[in-house]
């Protein structure tokens, strides 16, 4: 449980923050470039279908066609973009396997996730964002979220950083497909579930 002291908001939120389903590049297992638009693989397609969610909750997405794609197919064709949803820019990172990134750049990719994964760090991968600046724009979202029930399709990185922000959960696995629901209540965040993909 942790406690939001930049924007207490009287009654309570239920926040299901879902990484949006399977597309190649996740199975290639490579940093997406920024603007990159892959479309969810067949059996991503199927999954984003059968995924369980309050269809009555106003919904937001990621602008990108991947997040977009799965929340029309889980039912959320009307889907607001939110910009904050968007994955995090990966900079020289992008397009690029770990493997690839050791083999170029030895220990220096993993100063720079950890730097984007420290909301406090100025630092980030050459070229790309910094985990400060990161997780205020993930921040600065959570922060307009009114009481009630919310459904937001996303993206790993903002997924993750919103469960660092929120309950200061630093590991998590979340694979494509996978729930995170978020309860605040009078300032104070709990996780209440952590679904992987069916």
């Amino acid at each position: 449980m942790k406690k939001n002291h930049l924007n207490p908001v009287i009654g309570g939120l239920t926040l299901h923050l879902i990484r949006h389903a399977p597309t190649l590049p996740n199975a290639q297992r490579r940093y997406p470039h920024p603007h990159e638009d892959a479309p969810l693989t067949p059996a991503g397609e199927a999954l984003a279908r059968s995924l369980d969610l309050p269809r009555r909750a106003p919904a937001f997405t990621s602008p990108l066609g991947r997040a977009r794609q799965t929340a029309r197919l889980a039912g959320f064709p009307h889907a607001e973009a939110a910009p904050a949803l968007a994955e995090a820019s990966f900079g020289v990172m992008a397009g690029h396997t770990w493997a690839e990134l050791e083999a170029a750049h030895g220990d220096a990719p993993r100063a720079w996730i950890e730097a984007l994964s420290d909301p406090t760090s100025p630092h980030g991968p050459p070229g790309g964002d910094t985990g400060r600046g990161f997780h205020a724009r993930v921040q600065a979202w959570l922060d307009t979220l009114p009481a009630g029930e919310v459904v937001a399709f996303t993206h790993a990185g903002p997924l993750l950083a919103a469960l660092r922000l929120t309950v200061n959960l630093a590991a998590v696995a979340a694979p494509p497909g996978t729930v995170a629901t978020l309860r605040r209540e009078a300032g104070y965040w709990w996780l209440t579930a952590l679904r992987p993909p069916p």
